[in-house]
C-alpha cells in the first residue's frame, strides 16, 4: 500500500481528512479503507458534486417552458375498438417468443417501513402472508402460462433485479431459501448498482466509521451504469431479448410485463415508454410527464409554482396531470444506446439526508436533522434521448389506493398522440389507476403509502374481480354485502378481505369457473389448484348455496 501516494491524491482533491484516523486502525481496517479510497475517482466525485450543487441552487421554475399533453389528442379505449385486444395479443406473442423481460429496481431498504431488510421481503399482512417478491414472482409464472395458452409457445420472462450494497446479500439469500418462488434460478438475475460517497454540504466526503466511507446507491438512474458494468446488456442480448419492462419494488399492484403495455408500445414503434397516473390533487408530491421546450421529460413538483400546479382545463382536469409512477418500457437497442453514448450526460440530483458520521473525537454520531447530501440519478432522465416516446397513463380508479369503492370494474384506456417541436412522436395510453399502483413507502404510523393502504388497495381490486366474475359476498348472518360496502369503524379493517393468488389470475381473467353464482364470506383467499394441494389456507374459501 502506497499510503503517501494516496494521501497526496486525496490532498489534491480536498479529501485528505479521510485518513485522519489511519494510525488508529487495525491492519485489516487499513487495507479495507485503502482499497476503497484508491478505487474511487476523486476528480469525478468532485465534478459531480459541483455540477449537482449548481443545478440544485438554480431555483428558477420551469413554468414558462412547460407544455401539457394536449387534451384534444386523448381518446378512450371504448372508441379504440379492437386495438386493445390487438395490443394484448401482440404483448402475449412477444412474451411467448422470449422477447420480453422485467427489471426490478430494488436497491432500497425498508427503513421508512421500520424494518432492516429489503422492501421486497416485506409482508403487508395479506391472508396468504405473501411478500412483495413472492407476489411478483407468481405474476411472472402466471403470465408465462397465459402466453403459452394463447400462442402454444413456451416463452420465458427473465427477471433482472437491481440491488444495492445494502440489499444484495439479503435478497440473494431470501430467493435461495424460497427456491426462487418456482422460477428457474438461471432466469432470476441479481446485480448490484454502484454507490457514491455521501458528502457534507461543503463537498467533504463523510466517514461512516473511522475505516469506512459513508456511501449510498447512486439512485434508480444508476441502472444505466450498472447495465454496462455488470454486463447485464450482454446477458439480455445473449437471451435475444428485445423489450424491457422496468418498475419499482414497492408497488403491490404492479403488472409485470403487462402485455397490453408491451403491445401498445410496440404498436407505436416506441423505444421508450412510461405508465403515468392522473394526479390526485394539484399539490400531490409526484413528478409530471410533460414537454419542456418541446422535449418530453419528468418535471418534479418542486420545479413548478403552485399557480402552474393548480392550472385546469375548461373540463376541470388539471393541465399538468400525468403523474410519474416509475413504470417504464425500453427496447434493448435504446438501452444499449443510452449506456454507450448518453449515460455520462445524465445529471446527478441532490438529496439532503441525515447521515451518520465520525466526529473529530472519533465518535460515531447519528444526526437528528439533515447534515449532508447523497447524489443520485433518476431512471426517467433518459426520456430526452428517445426517438419515439410512448406513455401509458393510468387513471386513479385503476392504479392507486381507492378513495372510495366502485361497484363495477371497467378498464379504461385512453390514447394520446403528440408531436414535439422536433417531430418526436408521443403517445399516451390511459388505464384505471387503482388496478396497478399502490406504493409501499412508510410504516402504518404515516397517513399514506403504508402496509395498510397497500393491503386495502389489493383487497379492493380483488373484490371487484370476484364481483365481475359473477361472485357475491354475504355477512355471517347470510345477508348480502352490497357491491359498494360500507367502511368499517376501524380504518385498519377493510370491509371485504379478498385475495386472489397471482397463480390463479393475473388481471381478473379466468375467475368465472371459480366464483360465478357463488357466495363468499370475508375473509376470502382464492388459490390455484397447485397451492390448494400444497396446503390448506387458514381462511375461509368458498361457500356455495
Amino acid at each position: 500500500m502506497d499510503v503517501d501516494l494516496l494521501r497526496s491524491d486525496l490532498r489534491t482533491h480536498g479529501q485528505e481528512h479521510l485518513l485522519r484516523y489511519w494510525d488508529q486502525l487495525t491492519e485489516e481496517q487499513q487495507h479495507s479503507l485503502y482499497q476503497d479510497l484508491s478505487n474511487t475517482d476523486w476528480a469525478r466525485i468532485n465534478r459531480c458534486f459541483q455540477e449537482a450543487m449548481k443545478e440544485s441552487n438554480n431555483e428558477s421554475k420551469l413554468d414558462d417552458l412547460m407544455q401539457p399533453i394536449h387534451p384534444d389528442k386523448v381518446g378512450s379505449v371504448t372508441r379504440a375498438g379492437k386495438e386493445l385486444a390487438l395490443w394484448n395479443e401482440e404483448g402475449l406473442k412477444q412474451i411467448s417468443e422470449g422477447s420480453v423481460c422485467v427489471l426490478l429496481l430494488a436497491g432500497g431498504q425498508g427503513t421508512r417501513l421500520g424494518v432492516t431488510f429489503p422492501k421486497g421481503m416485506f409482508n403487508v399482512g395479506l391472508p396468504s402472508q405473501k411478500t412483495l417478491y413472492q407476489l411478483q414472482a407468481e405474476r411472472i409464472l402466471k403470465l408465462q402460462k397465459m402466453a403459452y395458452e394463447h400462442t402454444g409457445k413456451h416463452g420465458i420472462i427473465p427477471w433482472y433485479i437491481m440491488t444495492s450494497e445494502a440489499t444484495q446479500g439479503q435478497t440473494e439469500t431470501f430467493f435461495k431459501e424460497n427456491h426462487y418462488f418456482g422460477l428457474d434460478k438461471e432466469n432470476v438475475v441479481l446485480f448490484e448498482q454502484s454507490t457514491l460517497p455521501a458528502l457534507m454540504f461543503d463537498g467533504k466526503v463523510i466517514l461512516d466509521q473511522k475505516w469506512k466511507v459513508a456511501r449510498a446507491p447512486d439512485g434508480n438512474g444508476g441502472l444505466y451504469r450498472a447495465l454496462g458494468e455488470r454486463k447485464i446488456l450482454d446477458d439480455m442480448a445473449r437471451r435475444q431479448l428485445k423489450y424491457v419492462h422496468v418498475y419499482c419494488v414497492d408497488n403491490i399492484l404492479v403488472k409485470m410485463a403487462d402485455p397490453v403495455f408491451i403491445g401498445f408500445c410496440i404498436s407505436k414503434d416506441a423505444d421508450c415508454g412510461a405508465k403515468v397516473v392522473q394526479k390526485a390533487y394539484p399539490t400531490e408530491p409526484v413528478g409530471v410527464v410533460c414537454r419542456v421546450n418541446g422535449v418530453y421529460q419528468v418535471v418534479e413538483y418542486s420545479e413548478i409554482t403552485l399557480k402552474t400546479a393548480e392550472k385546469r382545463n375548461p373540463d376541470g382536469n388539471l393541465v399538468f396531470n400525468a403523474g410519474n409512477i416509475c413504470n417504464h418500457f425500453f427496447t434493448l437497442e435504446f438501452l444499449k444506446t443510452v449506456v454507450s453514448e448518453h449515460e455520462v450526460e445524465l445529471k446527478h440530483h441532490i438529496a439532503k439526508k441525515k447521515i451518520a458520521f465520525v466526529d473529530e473525537l472519533g465518535e460515531r454520531i447519528k444526526p437528528d436533522k439533515p447534515n449532508g447530501i447523497k447524489m443520485e440519478k433518476f431512471v426517467f432522465d433518459v426520456f430526452q434521448f428517445s426517438r419515439n416516446f410512448a406513455v401509458l397513463e393510468v387513471v386513479r380508479k385503476d392504479e392507486f389506493s381507492p378513495v372510495k369503492n366502485k361497484s363495477s370494474y371497467h378498464p379504461q384506456y385512453r390514447l394520446v398522440k403528440q408531436w414535439s417541436q422536433n417531430n418526436t412522436k408521443f403517445a399516451m395510453f390511459e388505464v384505471l389507476r387503482e388496478d396497478e399502483f399502490s406504493p409501499l413507502k412508510n410504516s402504518d404510523s404515516a397517513e399514506k403509502d403504508t402496509p395498510t393502504t397497500a393491503r386495502h388497495a389489493l383487497f379492493n381490486l380483488h373484490h371487484r374481480w370476484v364481483l365481475l366474475a359473477g361472485g357475491s359476498f354475504i355477512e355471517e348472518d347470510g345477508t348480502a354485502i352490497p357491491p359498494i360496502p360500507s367502511r368499517k369503524e376501524d380504518v385498519n379493517e377493510y370491509p371485504v378481505v379478498c385475495e386472489v393468488s397471482p397463480l390463479l389470475s393475473y388481471g381478473g381473467e379466468g375467475l368465472e369457473e371459480h366464483v360465478n353464482g357463488k357466495e363468499f364470506k370475508s375473509p376470502l383467499l382464492l388459490l390455484s389448484t397447485t397451492e390448494q394441494n400444497d396446503k390448506e389456507p387458514d381462511v375461509k374459501k368458498i361457500r356455495e348455496d
